[in-house]
C-alpha cells in the first residue's frame, strides 16, 4: 500500500499541497486526476522519492519514506511527463546505464534488457540513437527503463500525451497487462477517457487536497443515481407531466421534444414502480432510463474550473506540438 497522510509541500509562500491524503491499495490501477496547478505533479515526485514533503508523512508498505530511501525506491518505477536529454545513446546503451543504476550487469543485465525491450516492441531498436527515437518509442523506452528492477509500484506521469491512437492503444494494452501481472499503477492523465477506460480506482486532486477518491465503479455509480431520468413519450406529453407532476418524488421537470427529464428523488424500486404506474395508466412511455454518469461530469463538478481544456480523447496540447 502506498499512502499519503497531511502532506503538506510549499513553494515560497505557494502552497501546492494542503494536506493531502491518499490511500492505493496493492494491485490497484489507480487514475489520478486534477486541473493544472493542482498539485499532481508535486504529489507524484513525493511518492517516487524525488521531493520531501514539507510537513506529514508518505508510507510504502508500511515503510515511512526518508526511512531508508534507497530500499524504497527499489520498489517504485517512474515514469515522468517529459523524456529528457540523452544524447548520442543508443537504446541498449540507455537500458544499460539504468540497469548499472540498480547495480545489475553482466548476462543478467542483458537479459533483462533483451526482455524488457521485446515487451515494448522495441527489439529491432537497439541500435537506434534514443534522440531519433519518435515519441511514441521515447514513452515506451520509459516504461521499458522504469521496469529495469521489476518494481511493485509504478507511477506514470501523462503516459499517453501525444500519443497517435495505434501507439496510445499499445501502450495502454502494456498498462492493463502490467496491472493483469499484480503491480500497484498510478496514472496521471488529462485524457479522461483513458483513466475511465483503464483504472480500477481515481483520486481528484484540487487546490493540493483530494476532493474524491474511491473505486471507479462506486464513484460512476454514486454520480449516476444522481442523475435525471428521461423519460421519451410517444404520445401525451401533457397527460404525463400532470401525472409526474403529482408524484412527490419528482423534485423538478424539464421537457425536449418527446424527451421529460426528472430530477427524481427515489430509488430503484421507485423508479420501477414509477414506470409501471405509467404503463398501467395508459401513458405510451417508449423509454425510461437514468442518465448515464461521466468521469468528464464528475470533473467538472468537483473543480469548478470552467476554463480548464480536458481531454476527452486524444489531442495535441500546445506542449506536444
Amino acid at each position: 500500500m502506498l499512502q499519503m497522510e497531511h502532506v503538506k509541500k510549499f513553494y515560497g509562500r505557494l502552497c501546492a499541497l494542503d494536506g493531502l491524503d491518499l490511500s492505493i491499495e496493492d494491485g490497484a490501477l489507480y487514475g489520478f486526476v486534477g486541473p493544472n496547478g493542482a498539485g499532481k505533479t508535486t504529489a507524484i515526485k513525493i511518492m517516487a522519492g524525488i521531493l520531501c514533503p514539507d510537513e506529514g508523512t508518505v508510507t510504502i508498505d508500511g515503510m515511512e519514506a526518508g526511512a531508508d530511501n534507497r530500499r524504497l525506491k527499489k520498489r517504485i518505477g517512474y515514469v515522468p511527463d517529459s523524456f529528457g536529454v540523452y544524447n548520442n545513446l543508443k537504446v541498449s546503451e540507455y537500458m544499460e546505464f539504468f540497469a548499472s543504476c540498480y547495480h545489475m550487469e553482466g548476462l543478467k543485465a542483458r537479459k533483462r534488457i533483451e526482455k524488457l525491450l521485446s515487451y515494448v516492441d522495441l527489439s529491432d531498436r537497439e541500435d537506434f540513437f534514443v534522440d531519433a527515437l519518435s515519441r511514441g518509442m521515447k514513452q515506451k523506452l520509459s516504461l521499458a527503463r522504469a521496469l529495469i528492477h521489476d518494481p511493485k509500484i509504478l507511477i506514470l506521469d501523462e503516459p499517453t500525451s501525444g500519443l497517435d491512437p495505434r501507439t496510445r492503444f499499445e501502450y495502454k494494452q502494456i498498462i492493463g497487462e502490467l496491472s493483469e501481472q499484480g503491480k500497484t499503477i498510478l496514472i496521471s492523465s488529462h485524457i479522461l477517457s483513458d483513466i475511465a477506460e483503464l483504472c480500477t480506482d481515481i483520486g481528484i486532486i484540487d487546490q493540493g487536497r483530494i476532493v474524491m477518491s474511491g473505486r471507479l465503479q462506486e464513484v460512476m455509480k454514486l454520480v449516476t443515481e444522481q442523475n435525471p431520468i428521461v423519460i421519451t413519450m410517444s404520445a401525451r406529453i401533457t397527460e404525463a407531466i400532470r401525472f409526474l407532476k403529482a408524484d412527490p418524488q419528482v423534485r423538478s421537470l424539464s421537457i425536449r421534444g418527446n424527451d421529460i427529464r426528472i430530477n427524481y428523488n427515489g430509488s430503484q424500486k421507485k423508479e420501477t414502480e414509477l414506470l409501471r404506474r405509467m404503463v398501467e395508466a395508459g401513458l405510451p412511455v417508449r423509454s425510461f432510463s437514468r442518465e448515464k454518469g461521466s468521469l468528464e461530469a464528475i470533473f467538472m463538478q468537483l473543480t469548478g474550473h470552467g476554463e480548464e481544456r480536458i481531454l476527452l480523447s486524444h489531442e495535441e496540447t500546445e506542449e506536444d506540438e
